[in-house]
């Protein structure tokens, strides 16, 4: 008998992955966890029914994430990651040796044993001595963190459930406070396809607190469309402005020099929604 995972991205659509074996699936204090091995993605993380990442494919998202930000901001010595508990964006800011230290705030303890378990490639750098995990709920944490980091990362699932309060004014209000005076964050803001109205609504209350924001994307397979967009914030460096040519050639699979400026080249019908 052949088992299929199939997640509904929309009422009408979805995307489905044959299963070789299943090793994890629960209740935890927060959401639905499964690890799953799959034919053509390897090992799946997936949280309330929705992919969060994949042996194939992670390295699009989590180098995204952390090297457009971390190649604008000059001096980025205390790094912030809100959720992540998988470790990728982890195992990217390490390739930063600027990077004095970095921490990971996920409130779900049970993310970040598994990843350990099952996505050792990865979640390698978890144990890294210039990481500290800390178990907690990342908004709180922000909140109790006036002007602490050079840099903050929102790695969340999509606004249900523990991430809902990840997408609000308040919350990157608080970022804000968070961030030393030349601060930048970034967070991820799901797809123009199926989520047109979220992204507009983050780009609007972004612009409300940051002085320069810019949105870029990326093409990450396992996601809803497969077009995903991430939202950068900052105090005072835009990332439009990095001379490429001073960005150096490290390991990564889809980030590059040349693709740092190229990214924020939005298809036009994104470009109209976030104008």
């Amino acid at each position: 008998m052949e088992l299929w995972y199939t997640e509904k991205q929309t009422d009408t659509y979805g995307i489905t992955a044959k299963i070789k074996e299943t090793y994890v699936h629960e209740k935890t204090d927060f959401q639905e966890l499964a690890m799953i091995e799959t034919e053509e993605f390897g090992t799946m993380l997936v949280l309330d029914g929705m992919v969060m990442t994949t042996d194939k494919d992670e390295f699009v998202y989590h180098e995204m994430v952390a090297h457009p930000v971390l190649y604008t901001h000059p001096n980025p010595k205390h790094v912030l990651v809100v959720g992540g508990g998988d470790g990728g964006v982890i195992r990217e800011i390490m390739k930063h040796p600027k990077v004095e230290k970095a921490v990971l705030v996920d409130i779900d303890g049970k993310v970040i044993e598994y990843s350990k378990k099952y996505l050792p490639n990865i979640a390698c750098e978890l144990d890294n001595p210039r990481v500290e995990v800390i178990v907690n709920d990342g908004f709180m944490h922000i909140h109790d963190h006036k002007n602490t980091y050079d840099v903050i990362m929102v790695d969340s699932t999509e606004p249900v459930g523990p991430a809902a309060n990840l997408f609000t004014r308040g919350f990157y209000q608080g970022i804000y406070e968070a961030l030393k005076e030349d601060g930048i964050f970034v967070a991820q803001t799901d797809n123009p396809w199926f989520k047109a109205d979220l992204i507009q609504s983050v780009n609007r209350d972004v612009k409300e607190v940051f002085p320069i924001v810019r949105v870029y994307w990326a093409n990450v397979p396992t996601y809803p469309s497969g077009l995903w967009t991430f939202t950068m914030g900052s105090k005072k460096y835009d990332p439009l402005e990095v001379d490429e040519t001073t960005i150096p050639d490290i390991d990564t699979k889809y980030y590059s020099p040349r693709l740092h400026k190229a990214a924020f080249a939005l298809p036009k019908f994104v470009e109209d929604l976030v104008k």
